[in-house]
């Protein structure tokens, strides 16, 4: 039999990280597509696919810590705190790799180039899997 109360307290707790992982998510877009120098929204809509890979592991690298840290994390304060560091670093590391690693990477994504995308996807992801481990500890 289900304990209605105790379904209930769960459910309202669900709803509330649900929540707010969906506005962290949605305030880290909008705060790397200001930080990225090429308007992926107008990108996408002319049908870059590069944009929409690299905008779209950037995403899920974000969102992979996010899940770490709502599975490992005992507040809202505490997960909110691990989602302002997660999305810090994944900018960091577009950041580095557009002026370190591949300085003409914005140029490439604006032109449509999958080769610099998928290597931008590739980082975003793993820099995304590297931060979800380390929440674990």
């Amino acid at each position: 039999m289900i304990d209605v109360a105790s379904f209930q307290v769960s459910a309202l707790a669900f709803v509330a990280a649900f929540l707010a992982a969906g506005v962290f998510t949605i305030l880290f877009k909008l705060i790397y597509q200001l930080v990225t120098p090429y308007n992926e929204r107008r990108l996408i809509r002319e049908g870059n696919v590069a944009a929409a890979i690299t905008l779209g592991a950037a995403l899920i690298g974000y969102i992979l810590p996010l899940a770490s840290a709502l599975a490992h994390t005992v507040s809202l304060a505490e997960f909110a705190a691990w989602a302002v560091l997660a999305g810090v670093i994944q900018i960091v590391a577009f950041t580095v790799v557009r002026q370190l690693a591949m300085r003409d990477l914005s140029e490439r994504v604006e032109r449509g180039e999958l080769a610099a995308a998928i290597y931008m996807a590739s980082i975003s992801i793993g820099v995304g899997l590297l931060n979800a481990a380390c929440m674990t500890a």
